[in-house]
Protein backbone atom coordinates (compact mmCIF):
# COMPACT_ATOMS: atom_id res chain seq x y z
CA UNK A 1 0.00 0.00 0.00
CA UNK A 2 2.80 2.37 0.78
CA UNK A 3 4.47 1.53 -2.45
CA UNK A 4 1.47 2.72 -4.12
CA UNK A 5 0.85 5.86 -2.47
CA UNK A 6 4.30 7.02 -2.93
CA UNK A 7 4.25 6.01 -6.83
CA UNK A 8 0.88 8.11 -6.78
CA UNK A 9 2.93 10.44 -5.08
CA UNK A 10 5.86 10.62 -7.70
CA UNK A 11 3.19 10.64 -10.39
CA UNK A 12 1.48 13.65 -9.22
CA UNK A 13 4.96 15.48 -8.58
CA UNK A 14 6.13 14.88 -12.07
CA UNK A 15 2.39 15.80 -13.31
CA UNK A 16 2.54 19.21 -11.18
CA UNK A 17 -1.89 18.93 -11.34
CA UNK A 18 -3.23 15.51 -11.65
CA UNK A 19 -7.40 15.11 -11.52
CA UNK A 20 -8.81 11.96 -9.63
CA UNK A 21 -9.87 10.17 -12.96
CA UNK A 22 -6.48 10.29 -14.24
CA UNK A 23 -4.98 8.49 -11.05
CA UNK A 24 -7.27 5.91 -11.50
CA UNK A 25 -6.66 4.96 -14.74
CA UNK A 26 -3.01 4.86 -14.67
CA UNK A 27 -2.93 3.08 -11.20
CA UNK A 28 -6.15 0.48 -12.17
CA UNK A 29 -7.69 1.05 -8.92
CA UNK A 30 -10.79 1.82 -7.63
CA UNK A 31 -11.67 5.64 -7.07
CA UNK A 32 -12.38 4.80 -3.04
CA UNK A 33 -8.96 3.07 -2.80
CA UNK A 34 -7.45 5.82 -4.59
CA UNK A 35 -9.41 8.85 -2.09
CA UNK A 36 -7.56 6.61 0.85
CA UNK A 37 -4.63 7.62 -0.58
CA UNK A 38 -4.75 10.55 -0.99
CA UNK A 39 -6.50 11.70 2.49
CA UNK A 40 -3.22 10.07 3.58
CA UNK A 41 -0.73 12.11 1.29
CA UNK A 42 -3.13 15.18 2.38
CA UNK A 43 -2.88 14.95 5.73
CA UNK A 44 0.94 13.94 5.84
CA UNK A 45 0.75 17.62 3.83
CA UNK A 46 2.57 16.20 0.98
CA UNK A 47 -0.34 16.54 -1.57
CA UNK A 48 -2.52 19.60 -1.62
CA UNK A 49 -6.52 19.50 -2.95
CA UNK A 50 -7.36 22.11 -5.13
CA UNK A 51 -10.92 22.73 -6.15
CA UNK A 52 -14.34 21.10 -5.60
CA UNK A 53 -15.90 17.66 -6.92
CA UNK A 54 -15.10 17.13 -10.55
CA UNK A 55 -13.31 19.81 -10.90
CA UNK A 56 -10.85 18.86 -8.23
CA UNK A 57 -7.34 18.63 -9.32
CA UNK A 58 -4.01 17.48 -6.93
CA UNK A 59 -0.75 18.81 -6.67
CA UNK A 60 2.64 18.98 -4.57
CA UNK A 61 1.55 20.71 -1.84
CA UNK A 62 2.96 23.88 -0.38
CA UNK A 63 4.65 24.28 2.80
CA UNK A 64 1.95 23.87 4.99
CA UNK A 65 0.38 27.87 6.39
CA UNK A 66 1.44 28.20 10.43
CA UNK A 67 -2.02 29.46 11.40
CA UNK A 68 -3.03 25.68 10.27
CA UNK A 69 -1.93 24.14 13.54
CA UNK A 70 -2.13 25.95 16.91
CA UNK A 71 0.30 24.85 19.40
CA UNK A 72 0.59 26.36 23.38
CA UNK A 73 0.70 25.40 26.92
CA UNK A 74 -1.04 26.74 29.84
CA UNK A 75 -1.03 27.00 33.50
CA UNK A 76 -4.04 25.34 34.68
CA UNK A 77 -4.69 27.20 37.77
CA UNK A 78 -7.20 29.47 37.04
CA UNK A 79 -7.48 29.24 33.69
CA UNK A 80 -11.28 29.21 31.64
CA UNK A 81 -11.74 26.77 28.99
CA UNK A 82 -14.24 28.88 26.95
CA UNK A 83 -11.15 31.71 26.88
CA UNK A 84 -8.66 29.57 25.30
CA UNK A 85 -11.38 28.07 22.91
CA UNK A 86 -12.14 31.24 21.92
CA UNK A 87 -8.03 32.07 21.65
CA UNK A 88 -8.16 29.15 19.09
CA UNK A 89 -11.15 30.34 17.23
CA UNK A 90 -9.48 33.47 16.73
CA UNK A 91 -6.33 32.06 15.79
CA UNK A 92 -7.22 29.10 13.13
CA UNK A 93 -10.72 30.72 12.39
CA UNK A 94 -12.55 27.70 13.19
CA UNK A 95 -16.17 28.86 12.92
CA UNK A 96 -15.57 30.55 9.87
CA UNK A 97 -13.76 27.41 8.17
CA UNK A 98 -15.96 24.92 9.56
CA UNK A 99 -19.43 23.42 9.20
CA UNK A 100 -21.81 24.91 12.43
CA UNK A 101 -22.29 20.92 13.33
CA UNK A 102 -18.96 20.27 13.27
CA UNK A 103 -17.98 23.62 15.01
CA UNK A 104 -20.38 23.03 17.74
CA UNK A 105 -18.66 19.21 17.83
CA UNK A 106 -15.07 20.53 18.51
CA UNK A 107 -16.24 23.50 21.09
CA UNK A 108 -18.02 21.29 23.11
CA UNK A 109 -15.30 18.32 23.48
CA UNK A 110 -12.80 20.42 23.91
CA UNK A 111 -13.87 22.88 25.98
CA UNK A 112 -15.08 19.63 28.26
CA UNK A 113 -11.85 17.60 28.25
CA UNK A 114 -9.81 20.97 28.89
CA UNK A 115 -12.34 21.73 32.03
CA UNK A 116 -11.22 18.30 32.71
CA UNK A 117 -7.94 18.87 33.00
CA UNK A 118 -8.33 22.07 35.17
CA UNK A 119 -10.93 20.32 37.64
CA UNK A 120 -9.43 16.89 38.04
CA UNK A 121 -6.10 16.32 37.07
CA UNK A 122 -4.10 17.54 39.59
CA UNK A 123 -1.21 18.70 37.00
CA UNK A 124 0.11 22.59 37.12
CA UNK A 125 -0.07 22.92 33.27
CA UNK A 126 -0.90 21.07 30.45
CA UNK A 127 -0.42 21.53 26.15
CA UNK A 128 -3.10 21.48 23.38
CA UNK A 129 -3.23 21.25 20.02
CA UNK A 130 -5.37 21.96 17.53
CA UNK A 131 -5.29 21.21 13.86
CA UNK A 132 -7.42 21.02 10.83
CA UNK A 133 -6.71 19.81 7.36
CA UNK A 134 -8.69 19.50 4.07
CA UNK A 135 -10.46 16.35 5.74
CA UNK A 136 -10.69 16.80 9.79
CA UNK A 137 -10.12 18.77 12.66
CA UNK A 138 -7.95 17.50 15.40
CA UNK A 139 -7.52 18.62 18.78
CA UNK A 140 -4.88 16.77 21.93
CA UNK A 141 -4.94 18.25 25.21
CA UNK A 142 -1.81 16.73 27.69
CA UNK A 143 -1.64 16.95 31.21
CA UNK A 144 1.27 15.59 33.79
CA UNK A 145 -1.48 14.96 36.47
CA UNK A 146 -2.58 11.35 38.27
CA UNK A 147 -4.34 10.43 35.29
CA UNK A 148 -7.87 9.47 34.24
CA UNK A 149 -7.93 5.86 34.84
CA UNK A 150 -6.14 6.24 38.19
CA UNK A 151 -8.19 9.41 39.52
CA UNK A 152 -11.39 6.98 38.78
CA UNK A 153 -9.69 3.89 40.44
CA UNK A 154 -8.33 5.50 43.22
CA UNK A 155 -11.22 7.90 44.07
CA UNK A 156 -14.16 5.19 43.74
CA UNK A 157 -12.02 2.17 45.44
CA UNK A 158 -12.00 0.11 42.23
CA UNK A 159 -10.06 -3.08 41.53
CA UNK A 160 -7.61 -1.55 39.32
CA UNK A 161 -7.08 1.13 36.44
CA UNK A 162 -8.84 -1.10 34.00
CA UNK A 163 -12.03 -1.23 36.05
CA UNK A 164 -11.89 2.98 36.07
CA UNK A 165 -11.92 1.99 32.43
CA UNK A 166 -15.45 0.47 32.53
CA UNK A 167 -16.94 2.54 34.23
CA UNK A 168 -15.67 5.66 32.25
CA UNK A 169 -17.29 3.98 29.17
CA UNK A 170 -21.17 3.56 31.07
CA UNK A 171 -20.86 7.39 32.06
CA UNK A 172 -22.21 8.93 34.93
CA UNK A 173 -18.71 8.33 36.32
CA UNK A 174 -17.30 11.52 38.00
CA UNK A 175 -14.65 11.94 41.32
CA UNK A 176 -16.08 15.46 42.00
CA UNK A 177 -19.67 15.57 42.33
CA UNK A 178 -20.29 18.83 43.68
CA UNK A 179 -18.81 20.23 39.90
CA UNK A 180 -19.31 17.34 37.35
CA UNK A 181 -22.26 14.41 36.77
CA UNK A 182 -19.80 12.53 35.25
CA UNK A 183 -21.33 13.36 31.34
CA UNK A 184 -18.44 15.21 29.62
CA UNK A 185 -16.24 12.16 29.11
CA UNK A 186 -19.14 9.95 28.09
CA UNK A 187 -20.62 12.46 25.57
CA UNK A 188 -17.05 13.34 24.23
CA UNK A 189 -16.32 10.12 23.77
CA UNK A 190 -19.50 9.62 21.31
CA UNK A 191 -19.13 13.19 19.32
CA UNK A 192 -15.98 12.46 17.18
CA UNK A 193 -15.07 9.90 14.59
CA UNK A 194 -12.21 8.90 16.74
CA UNK A 195 -11.32 9.90 20.59
CA UNK A 196 -8.76 8.35 22.25
CA UNK A 197 -8.29 8.46 25.87
CA UNK A 198 -4.51 7.11 26.86
CA UNK A 199 -2.98 7.44 30.43
CA UNK A 200 -0.27 5.27 31.93
CA UNK A 201 -0.35 1.91 30.33
CA UNK A 202 -3.83 1.94 29.20
CA UNK A 203 -5.14 3.57 25.46
CA UNK A 204 -9.33 3.67 25.42
CA UNK A 205 -10.17 4.14 21.69
CA UNK A 206 -13.60 5.16 20.52
CA UNK A 207 -14.34 4.42 17.13
CA UNK A 208 -16.96 5.80 15.99
CA UNK A 209 -17.07 5.39 12.69
CA UNK A 210 -16.61 1.52 12.79
CA UNK A 211 -18.78 1.91 15.98
CA UNK A 212 -15.88 -0.19 18.12
CA UNK A 213 -14.36 0.61 21.11
CA UNK A 214 -10.95 -0.37 21.98
CA UNK A 215 -8.50 -1.19 24.12
CA UNK A 216 -4.87 -1.25 24.17
CA UNK A 217 -1.39 -1.18 26.30
CA UNK A 218 1.14 1.16 25.89
CA UNK A 219 4.41 2.44 27.23
CA UNK A 220 3.40 4.08 30.34
CA UNK A 221 2.99 7.64 30.08
CA UNK A 222 2.86 10.34 33.02
CA UNK A 223 -0.74 12.22 33.01
CA UNK A 224 -3.72 12.15 30.66
CA UNK A 225 -3.64 13.01 27.23
CA UNK A 226 -6.67 13.21 24.90
CA UNK A 227 -6.58 12.84 20.69
CA UNK A 228 -9.76 13.90 19.25
CA UNK A 229 -10.76 13.82 15.67
CA UNK A 230 -13.86 14.77 14.19
CA UNK A 231 -14.38 14.77 9.90
CA UNK A 232 -14.92 18.34 8.31
CA UNK A 233 -18.08 16.80 6.31
CA UNK A 234 -19.26 14.91 9.26
CA UNK A 235 -23.12 15.59 9.78
CA UNK A 236 -22.68 13.82 13.17
CA UNK A 237 -24.90 16.75 15.16
CA UNK A 238 -23.95 17.23 18.91
CA UNK A 239 -27.97 17.77 19.85
CA UNK A 240 -28.91 14.15 18.02
CA UNK A 241 -25.96 12.62 20.41
CA UNK A 242 -27.53 14.46 23.58
CA UNK A 243 -31.06 13.06 22.97
CA UNK A 244 -29.83 9.52 21.80
CA UNK A 245 -28.37 8.96 25.12
CA UNK A 246 -30.59 11.39 27.20
CA UNK A 247 -34.43 11.38 25.16
CA UNK A 248 -37.36 13.36 25.67
CA UNK A 249 -39.00 10.18 27.41
CA UNK A 250 -36.60 10.92 29.88
CA UNK A 251 -37.12 14.72 30.00
CA UNK A 252 -33.35 15.12 28.45
CA UNK A 253 -31.70 14.00 31.35
CA UNK A 254 -28.65 11.20 30.66
CA UNK A 255 -30.63 8.58 31.35
CA UNK A 256 -29.48 5.62 28.74
CA UNK A 257 -26.58 4.14 28.51
CA UNK A 258 -24.30 1.57 25.95
CA UNK A 259 -22.25 -1.00 27.48
CA UNK A 260 -19.58 -2.92 25.30
CA UNK A 261 -19.75 -6.04 27.59
CA UNK A 262 -16.73 -7.90 25.67
CA UNK A 263 -14.43 -5.00 27.10
CA UNK A 264 -14.82 -6.35 30.30
CA UNK A 265 -14.04 -9.75 29.09
CA UNK A 266 -15.25 -12.04 26.32
CA UNK A 267 -16.49 -15.02 29.60
CA UNK A 268 -19.27 -14.17 31.61
CA UNK A 269 -19.31 -16.58 34.56
CA UNK A 270 -19.91 -15.83 38.06
CA UNK A 271 -22.40 -13.46 40.07
CA UNK A 272 -19.06 -11.88 40.96
CA UNK A 273 -18.44 -10.77 37.76
CA UNK A 274 -22.18 -9.73 36.90
CA UNK A 275 -21.45 -7.32 39.90
CA UNK A 276 -18.55 -5.56 38.75
CA UNK A 277 -19.96 -5.33 35.27
CA UNK A 278 -23.81 -3.61 36.85
CA UNK A 279 -21.49 -1.45 38.67
CA UNK A 280 -23.03 2.33 38.47
CA UNK A 281 -25.72 1.22 36.00
CA UNK A 282 -28.32 1.37 38.53
CA UNK A 283 -28.27 5.11 37.72
CA UNK A 284 -29.57 4.91 34.38
CA UNK A 285 -33.46 4.54 33.16
CA UNK A 286 -31.94 2.45 30.10
CA UNK A 287 -29.31 0.07 29.77
CA UNK A 288 -28.12 -1.57 26.09
CA UNK A 289 -25.59 -4.60 26.87
CA UNK A 290 -24.04 -5.46 23.79
CA UNK A 291 -22.93 -8.70 23.90
CA UNK A 292 -20.95 -8.66 20.62
CA UNK A 293 -17.74 -10.83 20.55
CA UNK A 294 -18.94 -12.32 23.88
CA UNK A 295 -18.67 -16.37 23.84
CA UNK A 296 -19.34 -17.61 26.74
CA UNK A 297 -21.84 -16.79 29.85
CA UNK A 298 -22.72 -18.74 32.78
CA UNK A 299 -25.82 -19.23 34.74
CA UNK A 300 -25.08 -17.35 37.87
CA UNK A 301 -23.81 -14.21 35.42
CA UNK A 302 -27.10 -14.52 34.04
CA UNK A 303 -29.45 -14.78 36.83
CA UNK A 304 -27.35 -11.50 38.52
CA UNK A 305 -27.99 -9.72 35.81
CA UNK A 306 -31.64 -10.64 34.56
CA UNK A 307 -32.92 -11.68 37.68
CA UNK A 308 -31.65 -10.67 40.40
CA UNK A 309 -30.37 -7.26 39.49
CA UNK A 310 -33.52 -6.49 37.12
CA UNK A 311 -36.05 -7.37 40.61
CA UNK A 312 -34.22 -4.85 42.45
CA UNK A 313 -34.72 -2.22 39.88
CA UNK A 314 -37.82 -3.10 38.18
CA UNK A 315 -38.22 0.53 36.69
CA UNK A 316 -34.70 -0.14 34.65
CA UNK A 317 -34.83 -1.47 31.47
CA UNK A 318 -32.40 -3.50 30.11
CA UNK A 319 -32.19 -4.28 26.48
CA UNK A 320 -29.43 -6.70 24.63
CA UNK A 321 -28.09 -6.86 21.19
CA UNK A 322 -25.72 -8.46 19.41
CA UNK A 323 -26.02 -11.71 21.33
CA UNK A 324 -26.07 -15.20 19.90
CA UNK A 325 -28.85 -17.51 19.49
CA UNK A 326 -26.84 -19.80 22.01
CA UNK A 327 -26.29 -17.10 24.98
CA UNK A 328 -29.72 -16.09 24.20
CA UNK A 329 -31.08 -19.40 25.00
CA UNK A 330 -28.96 -19.93 28.56
CA UNK A 331 -30.47 -16.18 29.37
CA UNK A 332 -34.05 -17.74 28.37
CA UNK A 333 -33.36 -20.86 30.32
CA UNK A 334 -32.56 -19.63 33.54
CA UNK A 335 -35.09 -16.47 33.30
CA UNK A 336 -37.76 -18.71 33.07
CA UNK A 337 -36.91 -21.36 35.40
CA UNK A 338 -36.59 -18.49 38.16
CA UNK A 339 -39.68 -16.78 37.87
Amino acid sequence: MRNTREKIYMYIKKKKSVSGSELTDSFGISRQALNKHLKALIQKRKVAKVGTTKGAVYKIARRASPKRHFRKNYLLKNLEEDKVFAEIDLFLKLRKKLRENVFDIVNYAFTEILNNAIDHSRSKKCSVEVGLDQYSCNFKIRDLGIGIFYSVYSKLNLQDENSAVGELIKGKTTTAKEKHTGEGVFFTSKSGDNVAFRSHRTNLIFDNVKRDIIVEEKKFMNGTEVDFTVGRASSRLIDRIFKQYAPEAFDYKFEKTRVFVKLFQKEYISRSEAKRLLSGLDKFKEIVLDFIGVKALGQGFVDEVFRVFQKQHPDITIKIENLSPILASIIKHVVDNKI
